[in-house]
């Protein structure tokens, strides 16, 4: 399918989308956001989730060390698009394909903007808290550590393992929009494989719901940020 006559493809491919695009996509996160901060502010759907794999007799987290969930949720499926993003980054660079390496990048910026934030966050994964058998206490999402308040270990919003699933979200970029359906497809591939890869860790006592919802936004934000600045400079070198 040819390129829109509201699109640019200049420099080897490179695709300048048009600001209605952005526009769409920009509504849509201030509506996402406006749902997730709801969900996160009234959190009785986060307890009521994971409580449906807390054991109150025990304590604990039945499926906290679950192998499956360990070895197939936790390690091989986050491991396989790690990999496969690295040999795709490198064959782009041997090919001297523009698109995909600008789409593999923006897959590794994906998960890395997860990662800081998380890396920063006062917020205790559920198996931490009080309400499941740890000593942390509760935070709301905006809410600060009180003098007194044990926050726990903290590091733990957005949900850093379900952004690796949400990052492939990036591969809308290489194909949209020559082929918008195959991107499309691509973009659900990655809120499937992130919403997965986050419940499983939901089961684990991990991660809220909500923690993953916010990895997922904050996912596309910063792939739409990240090519719009791409976007940019191209059209300044041009």
């Amino acid at each position: 399918m040819a390129a829109s006559k509201q699109t640019q493809v200049i420099h080897g491919g490179t695709q300048i989308l048009p600001s209605s695009f952005y526009i769409r996509q920009v509504l849509f996160l201030l509506a996402a956001a406006v749902l997730f901060l709801g969900l996160s502010w009234h959190d009785r759907l986060d307890f009521w989730i994971t409580g449906q794999w807390y054991q109150v007799e025990t304590h604990s987290f039945p499926m906290k060390d679950n192998a499956w969930l360990e070895l197939i949720n936790h390690k091989l499926l986050k491991f396989s698009i790690i990999a496969s993003a690295v040999v795709a980054l490198f064959w782009g660079i041997y090919r001297k394909n523009p698109r995909l390496i600008v789409a593999m990048i923006l897959l590794g910026i994906g998960t890395a903007v997860v990662g800081i934030l998380k890396a920063s966050s006062i917020h205790s994964c559920p198996w931490s808290l009080s309400e499941f058998g740890g000593q942390a206490a509760y935070l709301h999402l905006f809410e600060s550590v009180s003098s007194g308040v044990n926050p726990g270990p903290g590091k733990c919003f957005p949900g850093g393992h379900s952004s690796c699933g949400f990052a492939v979200m990036a591969l809308f970029f290489l194909f949209y929009p020559e082929r918008p359906k195959l991107a499309w497809c691509c973009w659900w591939l990655g809120i499937f494989l992130g919403m997965v890869m986050g419940y499983g860790q939901v089961m684990r006592g991990a991660h809220f719901l909500s923690h993953n919802l916010w990895a997922g936004w904050w996912v596309w934000l910063s792939q739409l940020v990240c090519y719009w600045l791409v976007e940019r400079i191209t059209l300044w070198r041009k």
